[in-house]
C-alpha cells in the first residue's frame, strides 16, 4: 500500500462523525472532515511516515501533497503541508516558489495559509534570501489576499533576523485594508516581533495610522 493510501485508510478507521461536524461547523463549512483532532492525526501521520520514508524523496513528496491538497478532507491537507515542511525544510529549489504559492491559493483559509507562510515559504526565504524582494513584492501586490496575509506573516519565526524595516512596510502597505485576514495578520506580525524589539513596534504603531485591530493586537504584549 503507497503513502497516500495507507494515510487515507488509517484516517478512515479513526473517523468521528460527530468531532467531524464541530469541525465543519468551526471552519464555516468550508471543508469536510474525518472527525481527527489535531494530536490523533499527527500520531497517524508519523506512523505512516514511518513505514513509508523510502517513498518520501523530495519530488515523491510534491507529487503527494499536490494529490492531497485535490482530495476534499481538511486533515489531508494538513498531513500535506506538514510532509512539504518535514521533508522540504533546506532542501528546496529555487522553483518550488510555484509550488508553495499554489499551496498558498488552493483550498485557501487561515489554518492552511498561516502554517505554510511560516513554516514553507519562511523557510524558503531563509534558504533563498535573494529572493525575498521579488517573492514578497508579487505576492503584497498581489490581488489575492491570502498571498498579501502569506507577505505579512512569512518572517513570525525569523525572531532576530527579521528585516524589520521590511515588515513594517508590508504593515504600512496594507494598513489600510479592511479585511480581516490582513488587520489581523498586521497585529500579529508586529505583536510577534515586540517580542525582539518592543521599542520599534511602539514606534511604528504610535507614527502609523494601523486600524483598531492591527494596533490592539500589535501592542499586547508591551506593557
Amino acid at each position: 500500500m503507497n503513502f497516500i493510501d495507507a494515510l487515507i485508510s488509517k484516517l478512515k478507521d479513526n473517523a468521528n462523525p460527530t468531532e467531524a461536524v464541530a469541525m465543519e461547523k468551526y471552519m464555516k463549512n468550508l471543508f469536510t472532515y474525518y472527525g481527527i483532532k489535531a494530536p490523533i492525526r499527527k500520531t497517524i501521520l508519523k506512523e505512516i511516515v514511518n513505514k513509508s520514508k523510502p517513498e518520501l524523496t523530495r519530488d515523491n513528496v510534491i507529487e503527494i501533497t499536490s494529490t492531497l491538497y485535490k482530495k476534499p478532507q481538511r486533515e489531508l491537507h494538513y498531513c500535506a503541508i506538514e510532509i512539504t515542511d518535514c521533508f522540504l525544510k533546506k532542501k528546496y529549489e529555487i522553483s518550488d516558489i510555484n509550488f508553495i504559492e499554489k499551496l498558498i491559493v488552493t483550498n485557501s483559509w487561515w489554518d492552511s495559509v498561516d502554517f505554510i507562510a511560516k513554516h514553507i515559504l519562511g523557510n524558503y526565504l531563509l534558504q533563498f534570501s535573494d529572493q525575498i524582494p521579488v517573492v514578497i513584492n508579487r505576492f503584497s501586490s498581489s490581488k489575492n489576499m491570502w498571498l498579501n496575509r502569506s507577505a505579512i506573516l512569512f518572517q513570525l519565526g525569523y525572531k532576530n533576523k527579521t528585516d524589520h524595516q521590511l515588515l513594517f512596510n508590508l504593515c504600512d502597505d496594507h494598513k489600510s485594508s479592511n479585511e480581516f485576514f490582513i488587520r489581523k495578520a498586521i497585529g500579529w506580525a508586529l505583536r510577534e516581533y515586540s517580542k525582539v524589539n518592543p521599542e520599534a513596534v511602539v514606534e511604528f504603531v504610535a507614527t502609523t495610522k494601523l486600524k483598531p485591530l492591527s494596533e490592539k493586537e500589535a501592542l499586547k504584549r508591551i506593557k
